[in-house]
């Protein structure tokens, strides 16, 4: 009897092209492009990959700037894939490519609190964990009781916090392991305040943030005891462009797509905000933005 390999169930497509999937909407096309159907089918996709393979995840596409070559490798897209969100008690499970914004809605809505700050991440828990990222004085690991992971080779661990050495907007634990799950706790309390607070935290958002133009939330990371948006508009940045990428007006730590940047744009006005902080502060800012991909070559002048 010959027994068939199991089927793959999610959507695999070539040449993807990634401004599609990033909000600064920029970004050549991944060579191989794979949604999973949930986390079975994703281990199914990783085992037969070859293992030589580079991998990309991908989530809600924030934080990221894909540069204008593409992608020479195979995009993994989390996000509306991995979008598992449970509660058992004060534990909340969420996989890796739910909306951080969506966690705190509904644990809000169920009476649990302590993760209200999530509703200001622009990301997917897989990216929250692999960053730590923050907002509104809250960061992601202190929640964590325990991460599950996916290797290369789909097998799947559950890992505890103290297997990562943890720092602000940076992780690093086990190699060759990505999350594709976490669990949080968190205090019951009161719902209706836990809506008020985020309710008031996106309000605040919305009159600092540039939320209508193609960003990536913030580009850099704040400098100890100071704020990069304070350095970079004391640079007085705040509006220049760079082809169709500009610093913000509303925010100086955002860099928006006007209409027809491209990667290299955004990532040439990245290195010159970046170069003049320093000269005017002797401060060198750190990104918090990813960059992935090949460049294009240069055309000749």
């Amino acid at each position: 009897m010959h027994h068939q390999p199991p089927a793959l169930r999610g959507t695999l497509l070539r040449d993807e092209s990634m401004a599609r999937h990033t909000t600064w909407r920029v970004g050549g096309p991944a060579r191989q492009f794979y949604q999973p159907a949930d986390i079975d089918d994703l281990a199914l996709f990783l085992s037969q990959l070859p293992e030589s393979e580079p991998l990309f995840w991908v989530g809600l596409g924030s934080n990221l700037l894909v540069r204008d070559g593409g992608i020479n490798g195979t995009v993994i897209m989390i996000a509306g894939a991995l979008g598992g969100l449970q509660h058992d008690g004060v534990t909340v499970r969420a996989e890796a490519g739910v909306p951080c914004a969506k966690v705190a809605r509904h644990c809000a809505r169920q009476g649990l609190v302590g993760i209200e700050f999530f509703a200001g991440i622009p990301g997917t828990v897989g990216g929250a964990l692999a960053m730590n990222a923050g907002a509104f004085g809250g960061e992601t690991w202190p929640l964590v009781e325990s991460v599950e992971t996916i290797d290369h080779q789909g097998v799947r661990r559950i890992r505890r916090p103290d297997e990562y050495h943890v720092g602000y907007r940076s992780v690093t634990g086990p190699a060759g392991e990505w999350f594709i799950a976490a669990n949080f706790r968190l205090q019951s309390g009161d719902t209706e305040a836990s809506q008020a607070r985020i309710k008031e935290l996106l309000e605040q958002r919305n009159r600092t943030q540039p939320t209508n133009q193609p960003s990536c939330g913030s580009v850099f990371r704040n400098p100890p005891g100071d704020h990069a948006a304070r350095l970079i508009e004391a640079s007085g940045l705040k509006g220049t462009c760079i082809g169709g990428a500009c610093v913000s007006t509303k925010h100086a730590n955002f860099i928006v797509n006007t209409g027809n940047a491209t990667a290299a744009d955004i990532e040439t006005l990245i290195a010159h905000v970046a170069d003049v902080v320093e000269r005017e502060h002797g401060i060198r800012l750190i990104r918090e933005a990813h960059i992935i991909g090949e460049r294009l070559p240069s055309k000749e002048v």
